[in-house]
């Protein structure tokens, strides 16, 4: 997916359905896409239950945004942070968000965002519904971002499934390929990333998406090709002559 990093990006943060010790590389990421010109975390302040997230808001430069639970059982806070970034969207402060959840009552929130032609990234855990994770332009699992892995037990909360790689990859080639049967990676990662807003080489345990590649060696073929003056490359790839192109992987 391609990005701009001078977008302008509002960092909404469920402080309730989130990590605050990812926050610090979660912020690191955020910066791959812009600059975060607004950063609030919405909660309960006057509860124990956000005393991590109170470690990190000045260090961070958050904003706590504070929310009582009115009523048992409703969640007051997901709409105080709706609220808040419908009038954000329509002030034309930002060129996109970053909404912070692992929860799907954000699902019309950025679906509606999107609609008005902003760009939204999802942060969250693997447990977040499809839903909200096919609402966005690219979601991140934020277990791709621990320092340290294993912070969470397994079998401590619901994992989801991953796309299978080889379908994912082959649907996306064929969906950009040339006539001579060769695609570029830059191509294919955008293809991916359109279909499936989820994907990135990291959830497969490497750094790009160049490397995640040259792994599929099987049945792929990669050939780097010198692009305009200099020393410049662009990295091209096509599938194997053993393994057909299908029209369309299930």
């Amino acid at each position: 997916m391609a990005t701009n990093t001078n977008q302008k990006l509002a960092v909404l943060i469920d402080a309730d359905n989130a990590q605050a010790s990812v926050i610090q590389e979660l912020l690191a990421e955020v910066s791959r896409y812009g600059t975060a010109t607004i950063k609030r975390a919405y909660g309960d302040w006057t509860t124990t239950n956000l005393k991590s997230w109170k470690e990190v808001l000045h260090t961070m430069a958050i904003q706590p945004i504070q929310q009582f639970a009115y009523t048992s059982g409703k969640n007051a806070t997901d709409s105080a942070l709706i609220i808040d970034a419908m009038d954000v969207l329509h002030a034309d402060a930002v060129d996109g968000f970053c909404l912070v959840s692992s929860d799907s009552d954000f699902t019309r929130l950025a679906t509606r965002i999107r609609e008005a032609g902003l760009v939204v990234y999802g942060f969250g855990q693997r447990k977040t519904p499809e839903p909200f994770v096919a609402a966005c332009d690219k979601f991140i699992y934020t277990e791709i971002l621990r320092s340290e892995p294993g912070e969470t037990k397994p079998g401590q909360e619901p994992v989801a499934e991953l796309p299978k790689l080889k379908p994912m990859l082959l649907n996306a080639l064929n969906a950009t390929v040339r006539e001579d049967g060769w695609t570029t990676l830059s191509a294919l990662g955008s293809q991916i990333t359109r279909s499936n807003p989820s994907f990135d080489a990291r959830n497969y345990g490497v750094s790009k998406l160049g490397e995640l590649i040259r792994l599929q060696a099987a049945y792929l073929e990669v050939k780097e090709v010198k692009s305009g003056e200099g020393d410049s490359v662009q990295t091209h790839l096509h599938v194997r002559r053993r393994a057909a192109l299908p029209q369309k992987v299930a």
